[in-house]
């Protein structure tokens, strides 16, 4: 059946009411719920990947290239491409280590470059190919760390290697390596909890949850970062600024995770809860891994806003925050494509495209590999009269030659 003039979202509620089920069924079938069914009807969120695609098809009885057809053209130009670089990094995480197979480099070392690397992440406009340079080696290294140090420099090491890995799911997001991307994340994890520093486990943690959340298993991501803020809560009055600022990350991380499902009484009430602890951090305070900070959280505002398909609340939020308090200029670029999904919501395309070039001319490696700013410039691209300035657009994310 050809519905070309449908999204992916309305052919899948076509076909789930064709089968009589209903969304909580249809969730239930696919271990999901049945809020995030709605929001992959409603074209809330991105469209599922292939391995959920089959599920759905099996519950809904249909062949899977039903589902896959509308998204065959649309899926390697809405789904980041591969960085060049990827090659090495996945080699590095799937070589395997062995106690003795080589020196281990002086953890005071490994952490020089591991601070060099985050401010690479945050300083340089092609951040992705400066981290496809270093991360080889650190991974390379960090692992026989842990695999080589005894005592109190051995849980150092893990802590290091969870860091490591941390940085290396930045790299990998929006990336065609779904499943490279799980096993960094669930090696980081137990990197932190063997070393015993409650701060890795915060950082790894926090990106656990959010694979749960882009998965779409939000009782998953919730669940984890409800349980490490309760963790965490009694170390919190003493805290250190980072570990306190880690502890205000996994607070909008609930607050995330709630929007994503439309719940946003609790979303905006874990946001309250994350500004409050963002009062508490020095004004010039920036947590590296997660950029939670003071200047962050009118960011998070417009995040939320978005995520609840709140758009003309989104621009209220961005008209109140300037972008350049964010010193990250990929951390920039993701809030200021926020600020474009706004506006698109809105309607007002003009100034959709005026900020996802923002976006560009602040980190053109973020907005190359983030799946709505591709999806919003392809949108615009194919509409009926395509303006100089979407075309221009299109060429800079690759969507257009």
């Amino acid at each position: 059946m050809d519905l070309p003039e449908l999204t992916f979202g309305q052919q899948l509620k076509l076909y789930r009411e064709r089968s009589g089920k209903t969304r909580a069924v249809l969730g239930g079938r696919v271990g999901r719920s049945a809020e995030w069914v709605k929001a992959v009807e409603t074209d809330r969120i991105l469209p599922p990947r292939v391995h959920m695609l089959d599920r759905i098809a099996r519950a809904l009885r249909v062949d899977v290239s039903v589902l896959v057809g509308e998204l065959s053209n649309r899926s390697a130009v809405v789904n980041g491409p591969e960085h060049p670089a990827l090659a090495a990094v996945r080699e590095a995480v799937n070589r395997l280590a062995l106690p003795g197979a080589s020196p281990a480099r002086p953890l005071a070392e490994i952490r020089l470059r591991l601070d060099a690397a985050w401010r690479a992440r945050h300083q340089a406009p092609d951040h992705r190919t400066v981290l496809g340079v270093l991360l080889p080696d650190l991974v390379r290294d960090a692992q026989q760390a842990a695999l080589t140090y005894d005592g109190d420099e051995r849980r150092q090491a893990h802590a290091l290697l969870a860091e490591v890995l941390g940085l290396a799911q930045m790299f990998l997001a929006y990336q065609p390596a779904a499943e490279l991307l799980w096993r960094v994340t669930d090696r980081a994890l137990v990197a932190a909890q063997e070393s015993g520093d409650p701060e890795a486990l915060a950082r790894a943690a926090w990106f656990l949850g959010q694979m749960h959340r882009d998965a779409g298993d939000w009782d998953t991501a919730m669940r984890v970062n409800l349980d490490v803020l309760s963790a965490l809560e009694p170390r919190t009055a003493e805290a250190s600024a980072n570990l306190l600022a880690l502890w205000g990350a996994l607070n909008f991380e609930a607050a995330y995770t709630a929007a994503r499902a439309g719940e946003e009484g609790h979303a905006w009430r874990y946001w309250d809860r994350a500004d409050r602890v963002a009062q508490r951090l020095p004004e010039d305070f920036f947590q590296t891994q997660t950029s939670f900070s003071r200047a962050i959280m009118g960011a998070h505002a417009v995040t939320i806003a978005v995520e609840l398909q709140k758009p003309g609340e989104a621009v209220r939020q961005a008209g109140r925050f300037d972008p350049a308090r964010i010193p990250s200029r990929p951390r920039r670029a993701r809030h200021l494509i926020e600020v474009a999904r706004g506006h698109y919501g809105k309607g007002d395309n003009e100034a959709a495209v005026v900020t996802l070039r923002q976006a560009y001319d602040s980190a053109p490696e973020t907005i190359r590999f983030n799946g709505y700013a591709r999806q919003i410039t392809l949108d615009l691209l194919g509409g009926r009269a395509v303006r100089k300035d979407v075309h221009d657009l299109a060429l800079k994310v690759g969507l257009a030659s």
